[in-house]
C-alpha cells in the first residue's frame, strides 16, 4: 500500500500546545463547583418560593424568619363533646325508634352471650336486636358502634344499660344503626 507524501502537518513541534479537538485533562474539583452552584440555586429558589407563597396566600406562614427563633408550641387539648346518654327509649320519637336497628355481636368465646345482651336491651324497651357471633372471638372490651352522629346518645344509653363499653362513631357495620360488639368485659345480668 502506498504511503501518503509527508507535509508540514506531519512535523508537530513537541512544545506546542494542543489545538482543535484535543482537550487538556479536566482540572480536579470542577465537579464540586457545579454541585455547589446547583445547591445554591436550589436554596435560593426555595426561599423565593416560600416568600412568594406567603405573599399570595395569607394563610401560609413562613416557618422561620431571619433573626427570629421559633416559639415552642404546646398542643392545646381539644374538648370532645359527647351527647347525653339516652336511657329511656320512650324519650325518642316513635318513628325514629321504629326505624332504629340494633345488632349484637358476640366477640367472646362464651356461647350465647349475644342472646343475653340482646334480651337485656329488648327488655329495657329498645327494638329487639339481631344477634350473631363476631368474626373475632378474642375481643377484650365491649364497643358500641353507631353510624349516625345523631345516634350517639342512644349508643351511650345502651353502654350504660350494659354496664360497660366504649362508644365509637364508625361506618364499619352498615347492617345496623347501632352495633354492639361484646368483649370479655361484658357480664350478663344475673338470671332472676
Amino acid at each position: 500500500m502506498a504511503t501518503p507524501p509527508r507535509d508540514r502537518f506531519d512535523d508537530v513541534p513537541t512544545r506546542m500546545p494542543r489545538v482543535g479537538a484535543h482537550r487538556s485533562p479536566r482540572k480536579p474539583g470542577r465537579g464540586w463547583i457545579a454541585f455547589l452552584w446547583a445547591v445554591l440555586a436550589t436554596a435560593v429558589l426555595v426561599v423565593v418560593g416560600m416568600f412568594g407563597l406567603a405573599a399570595l396566600n395569607p394563610d401560609f406562614e413562613v416557618p422561620f424568619a431571619p433573626g427570629e427563633t421559633p416559639e415552642p408550641t404546646t398542643p392545646t387539648p381539644s374538648v370532645i363533646e359527647t351527647a347525653e346518654p339516652v336511657t329511656d327509649p320512650e324519650a325518642i320519637e316513635p318513628d325514629r325508634l321504629d326505624a332504629l336497628t340494633i345488632a349484637v355481636l358476640n366477640g367472646t368465646p362464651t356461647p350465647l352471650l349475644s342472646n343475653a345482651a340482646g334480651d337485656q336491651i329488648a327488655d329495657a324497651g329498645w327494638p329487639d336486636p339481631s344477634r350473631a357471633s363476631a368474626s373475632n372471638t378474642a375481643e377484650e372490651t365491649t364497643v358500641i358502634y353507631y353510624s349516625n352522629p345523631d345516634d350517639e346518645g342512644i349508643a351511650r344509653g345502651i353502654a350504660q344499660l350494659l354496664g360497660t363499653g366504649e362508644v365509637e362513631l364508625s361506618d364499619a357495620f352498615p347492617i345496623a344503626a347501632i352495633t354492639i360488639v361484646l368483649g370479655a368485659d361484658y357480664a350478663p345480668p344475673a338470671a332472676g
